[in-house]
């Protein structure tokens, strides 16, 4: 309790002491006298980067043209200094006074310093930005001489520290309080006391005693956005704020220090002045800007052997941090500060070498490349006096014309013409100007095409066979039809170009065939695919007034391959787009008429190209996307699917050794065997194509080479390796085709039929069920994502049935007194067509007499109202897929007999066929027959 109340007593006494002084002006005036005659050298702080013509405008040329004025004061801090007044006659400048006995200032309106705190005898500008700080300071300057306290301000992070400390000391007893942080105390509203932290704690507590030299305002601009004001502050002594004393502006209460005794004898501070003084030599060498700085040291102050300003002084020519800086600044032991400094200057001397060696190595680059640049232009003018080189347009000009001599007996006139015009533009245009660059490319392309150069080929039939059955298996009209264009070539001593269009089912070998047709030919290849092509630029080329324009795809083909008889693939021709940008499909009639492409007209050459040598193959799954003018332009050759047999032949020829060669698998002997080939064709890869079927053999064999490594890790290799039936299942899962046949033995009112597809031909079913029975109740309703024509086969068929009963069996009336349903699976697959109309009356009429169609056949064809049967197409396509799922017997339309008898052997073999030209004949064959 006692304590407390002890604590109690001393904060009341301390608010009447600061109450009364804080009455006190601040601001005190300078007590005259005269400036003592040892006051004398000047300092100015260059290191602190401050423009000549600003410290002028501040004032700073007086200090510097008054021998009497000095950053270093002689005796200020003496205990017998008396005080110092200015000039009657000056108001801004004026020469530096002594700052008086400590004792006249007891109080000091404090300035905070954003960076670097000012070191004694050091002059230093400062903005301030307190208006109310600046107004203070202005009515000091007009009464007389103004000095303030100059203190650093503390970090944010130092200030967070402080504020731990003081609570980590709430803890403490109440006097450790009052010694760890400073507190001023007010009356609250209650007229209880109240404690606050002294608002002047964001600033360090020692600070320097300095004197204002003068005071220029700022004006608010958009880089201040307040009115400031710039102060011109000479450093005097060190100082230690000991309390608050006003806010608004802030005085503070200070105790003016003095530097601890030392022995100026003493050999370890005489020889540490030393080398401070050394590297500061140093420093000046690396570092010019503090050259000045030592001149009015050696000049006004004649002392270099006065160790504490010495200290200062080399502490103000350092780049160091505030942090160190202020230390420096605390510290009243004069060996401690030199010691301090010349640490610091020691690391300023090198970061000013590291500074000289990055300067020397970018002045030597730039002086290495500059004189290059020189000797570079001074060899072109030699060169271009005597005669030995030309400038970059001549050179380009003369590639051009070299390039183009060779040709120029083959190249039209028209083209010959536009040439030479083109280069003599080439000649009066400017290297600079943009015209040049887009005549300089289109000479790029004009003398790069091959005009008349036509490539060797070879019209060998018997090496264009070889070449071809190498490559391909099967595929005999393609192989047929490129051996008859050799032939009429040899007849004929030179080739003209053609448009092969190729069509089937995706993996048949359209791609990959026009490389062979190359190879045998031996002819250039280029292949570029038109599938979602929309614009027309792609074949016909841009406008050279676009930038970046480029010729179409044919053009650069001819660049490409340096020849005009290549043979060109285009892929995907039915996947042609149709965009904003025009009609592609459109561009390519002129591309692909043997009567129009001679003269051939690119957009970007806007000059005709011969592309009549051009031999172009065409790709395509189907041609009802192809407009019916292209169609035209084109010889159409149709390829199949495979049937087994073939896709057999073709994986052990090709496939399966390609698949061995990709899994790493040439030094093991591995082998699918017969059946489990055949399985795997049929129950895994029934399309018509063998992409599907490369991939599962691919699969297989990385699995066997999976299981070859593994074994090989565990020191047991394997030498062998076979895949029989049974080990499909591990290799390649589960079939997704277990067969096409829904039905063993087909009821009455169902009947199989035929079907072509994209993918090739397949087999489909289609069913008929009564709904419905009653007088006159006989109706038709279908089923199965049926396309317009297939229903109105139906409506047909139905029609027809009724009829064709009557004659039949004149008394079964089941057909116009029954409601039917017929479906057509499967129901997700959209189907369309007419070929199904013999299929659909055959379903009715199996189902009105309750009987069966004939075992394992299945029939295809389109029938008329009257019971006309006409022929269909796909007739390759359904015969394989009747194969495939076991059928033996076939009926066909009479006119489809021709196509039949096209196909070959090994795909007509085991199959009964019937040719019908009426439905009478399909009844007779489907219907009327013994169960």
């Amino acid at each position: 309790m006692t304590h407390l109340m002890r604590a109690y007593a001393r904060r009341r006494w301390a608010q009447t002491v600061f109450a009364r002084e804080g009455a006190l002006n601040v601001c005190v005036r300078a007590r005259g006298g005269r400036v003592r005659d040892g006051v004398s050298g000047a300092l100015y702080n260059t290191s602190a980067k401050l423009a000549t013509p600003l410290m002028d405008k501040l004032g700073a040329g007086d200090i510097r043209r008054a021998r009497g004025s000095n950053a270093f004061v002689r005796g200020a801090e003496g205990d017998g200094a008396s005080g110092a007044s200015f000039d009657s006659g000056s108001s801004t400048g004026g020469i530096m006074v002594s700052a008086g006995h400590p004792s006249s200032h007891p109080q000091v309106l404090a300035v905070p310093l954003p960076r670097r705190p000012l070191m004694p005898g050091i002059i230093m500008p400062v903005k301030i930005t307190d208006e109310k700080l600046i107004a203070e300071l202005e009515d000091m300057r007009n009464r007389g001489q103004a000095y303030v306290g100059a203190f650093l301000q503390r970090s944010d992070e130092a200030i967070a520290a402080m504020a731990k400390s003081r609570h980590a000391s709430d803890d403490d007893d109440v006097f450790a309080g009052l010694s760890k942080a400073r507190t001023t105390t007010t009356m609250g509203l209650d007229g209880e006391e109240e404690e606050e932290r002294d608002p002047a704690d964001h600033m360090h507590d020692i600070g320097t005693f300095a004197q204002v030299h003068n005071i220029v305002r700022i004006p608010a601009d958009s880089n201040n956005e307040k009115e400031a004001a710039t102060l011109l502050l000479l450093g005097h002594r060190r100082l230690r704020k000991l309390g608050t004393m006003k806010r608004d502006p802030m005085v503070v209460k200070v105790e003016h220090l003095k530097d601890e005794k030392y022995d100026a004898n003493n050999d370890i501070i005489k020889a540490t002045t030393n080398e401070v003084v050394a590297t500061i030599k140093d420093l000046l060498k690396t570092n010019p800007l503090h050259k000045e700085t030592l001149q009015y040291f050696a000049q006004n102050f004649n002392d270099f052997q006065d160790p504490p300003k010495l200290a200062d002084l080399g502490a103000s020519m350092c780049s160091a941090d505030d942090t160190q800086l202020q230390e420096i600044l605390e510290a009243l032991s004069v060996k401690e500060r030199l010691d301090a400094t010349l640490e610091l200057l020691k690391k300023e001397v090198e970061i000013g070498k590291l500074q000289a060696d990055i300067g020397k190595k970018v002045e030597e680059k730039i002086s290495g490349d500059q004189r290059r640049y020189f000797l570079m232009e001074q060899l072109k003018s030699i060169k271009k006096e005597l005669g030995m080189e030309r400038d970059d347009k001549t050179a380009l000009i003369e590639k051009f014309e070299k390039r183009f001599e060779p040709k120029r007996a083959s190249v039209p006139e028209e083209t010959k013409k536009v040439i030479d015009e083109e280069l003599q533009k080439l000649s009066g245009l400017e290297p600079s100007s943009s015209e040049f660059n887009v005549t300089r490319n289109y000479l790029e392309w004009l003398t790069s095409l091959p005009w008349g150069i036509v490539g060797d080929e070879k019209l060998d039939i018997a090496h264009a066979q070889t070449v071809l059955d190498a490559d391909h298996y099967g595929l005999e009209d393609v192989k047929e039809r490129i051996l008859e264009f050799i032939a009429v070539g040899q007849l004929m001593g030179s080739t003209q170009g053609k448009i092969i269009t190729m069509v089937g089912p995706p993996g048949v070998g359209k791609t990959s065939i026009g490389q062979s047709i190359a190879t045998a030919l031996d002819r250039k290849f280029y292949r570029f695919s038109v599938g979602g092509m929309s614009d027309v630029a792609e074949i016909k080329g841009h406008r050279r007034t676009y930038v970046g324009a480029m010729p179409g795809k044919l053009v650069q083909c001819l660049k490409t391959t340096g020849v005009c008889n290549p043979v060109v693939l285009i892929d995907e021709i039915d996947k042609l787009g149709r965009g904003y940008q025009g009609d592609p499909a459109s561009a390519l009639l002129e591309l692909l008429d043997p009567e129009q492409n001679g003269t051939f007209l690119d957009h970007y050459l806007d000059v005709p190209v011969d592309l009549s040598k051009v031999l172009f193959i065409c790709t395509a799954n189907v041609l009802d996307t192809i407009p019916g003018p292209l169609l035209d332009r084109m010889e159409v050759v149709r390829l199949s699917g495979y049937i087994a047999d073939e896709k057999v032949q073709i994986a052990r020829t090709y496939l399966e050794k390609t698949a061995k060669e990709k899994s790493g698998l040439k030094d093991v002997s591995t082998n699918i065997t017969d059946e489990a080939m055949a399985k795997l064709i049929g129950d895994y890869c029934r399309e018509a194509g063998v992409r599907n079927l490369q991939k599962h053999l691919e699969k297989i064999y990385r699995k066997v080479a999976l299981k070859v490594a593994r074994a090989k890790s565990e020191g047991k290799p394997i030498e062998s390796i076979t895949v029989d039936v049974g080990d499909l299942f591990d290799y390649v899962g589960h079939p997704p085709f277990a067969t096409d046949r829904i039905y063993d033995v087909t009821p009455p009112g169902v009947v199989t039929g035929l079907a072509w597809t994209a993918m090739g031909g397949s087999t489909l079913y289609i069913e008929c069920t009564p709904v419905d029975e009653g007088e006159g109740k006989g109706a038709l309703k279908t089923t199965g994502q049926l396309g317009d024509v297939m229903k109105e086969s139906s409506t047909i068929a139905h029609t027809f049935s009724r009829h064709f009963l009557e004659t039949k069996e004149p008394g079964n009336t089941y057909l116009a007194n029954t409601s039917l349903h017929m479906h057509v699976p499967a129901g997700a697959t959209p189907k369309d067509g007419p070929s199904a109309g013999c299929t659909m009356i055959t379903a009715m009429m199996s189902l009105a007499m309750n009987k069966p169609v004939k075992p394992n056949l299945a029939m295809t064809g389109e029938v008329t109202l009257t019971g006309r049967v006409l022929p269909i197409g796909g007739v390759k396509e359904k015969t394989i897929a009747a194969r495939r799922s076991g059928v033996k017997t076939l009926i066909f339309p009479e006119g489809n007999k021709k196509d039949y008898d096209e196909l070959s052997e090994d795909i007509r073999e085991g199959l009964e066929v019937y040719f019908v030209s009426t439905y009478e004949e399909v009844y007779q064959h489907a219907l009327n027959w013994d169960a």
